[in-house]
């Protein structure tokens, strides 16, 4: 882990940093100066030369860095990076409950946990360290860009682990909601146990053989002609468990553009969000042992033939 950044956030987001090699003591440096090693090891598009004489490269003591110094090892280069522009997602974050140690919200979908690829400042953690001035603020676990919900974060980062490690050891109830079809043959509840892993670089998770790591309960709530609201209770956490599991089963959460088919959305399309909610979070507390229990305020969108 590198040491704390000496620049401060800016529009939310923490400096970026690059640690410099060590010497090979047998060869030559492979870079004069500073400036040759930020150029090679910085994406193109991010103009090193012009950056430099802002000053907006720093080493640790916040001391701006030229780029003439001789090359430096084992040394942290701290810096902003550029944000490219991203579509503005147009729900707001709703606050369900703000305290000392947490903030429980509503998260919209279509807004990231975490900034994330193309998605930046549109997300819950960057939104919010600006809007309630708490820069140390991150999430206690992470719902799926797509998934809207309860989400809790911490405020600052003595609580981080206290209340992270609820959700590691899934010592939390999670209760979530979903649109999806009916499939009258087959038997509800029913409960949903196998292998799922998701390999770098596939944007969908697979059920694969194995000893079982994902579990999850699916019940029936209501029917409405072919579709149906379903219940899920996860007692795992794995990447995107609850749309894999649904489509396992034949039936795709509605609005779902990855399972079981990739499809391809535009960025700023946010007429048909996903249907599935995370409705219902409780635990008890892990610092003052007191029950939370906090629900969410979006409601499900049957399709207007369902209504």
């Amino acid at each position: 882990m590198p040491p704390r950044s000496p620049l401060p956030q800016r529009h939310g987001l923490d400096a970026a940093w690059v640690r410099t090699p060590d010497n090979d003591p047998y060869t030559h440096p492979r870079w004069a100066t500073m400036r040759d090693f930020l150029v090679d090891r910085l994406p193109a598009r991010v103009p090193v030369g012009e950056r430099l004489a802002a000053g907006e490269f720093v080493d640790q003591a916040g001391r701006r860095w030229t780029g003439e110094e001789p090359y430096r090892p084992n040394t942290f280069v701290w810096f902003h990076r550029p944000l490219r522009s991203e579509p503005v997602v147009p729900f707001p974050v709703g606050v369900l409950h703000q305290d000392a140690r947490i903030v429980v919200v509503d998260k919209p979908p279509f807004l990231a946990t975490i900034p994330r690829g193309t998605h930046v400042r549109e997300s819950v953690l960057v939104r919010l360290r600006d809007s309630l001035g708490l820069p140390d603020l991150a999430p206690a676990h992470r719902l799926d860009r797509l998934t809207a919900g309860v989400l809790v974060l911490t405020t600052h980062r003595e609580h981080r682990a206290a209340y992270s490690g609820l959700f590691q050891t899934h010592s939390v109830d999670k209760t979530y909601e979903a649109l999806a079809p009916f499939d009258p043959t087959l038997e509800l509840p029913h409960r949903v146990i196998g292998r799922i892993e998701k390999r770098r670089g596939n944007l969908q998770a697979v059920v694969v053989a194995g000893e079982p790591n994902a579990e999850t309960l699916v019940e029936l709530v209501e029917t409405r002609g072919q579709l149906a609201r379903y219940r899920l209770t996860p007692t795992t956490g794995k990447t995107h468990q609850l749309r894999v599991h649904m489509a396992a089963l034949g039936l795709p959460i509605l609005g779902d553009p990855l399972y079981p088919t990739v499809l391809d959305v535009d960025a700023d399309d946010f007429d048909a969000p996903m249907q599935l909610i995370a409705r219902r979070l409780r635990f008890t507390d892990p610092i003052d042992q007191t029950t939370r229990d906090y629900s969410s305020r979006y409601a499900l969108e049957w399709p207007r033939a369902a209504r």
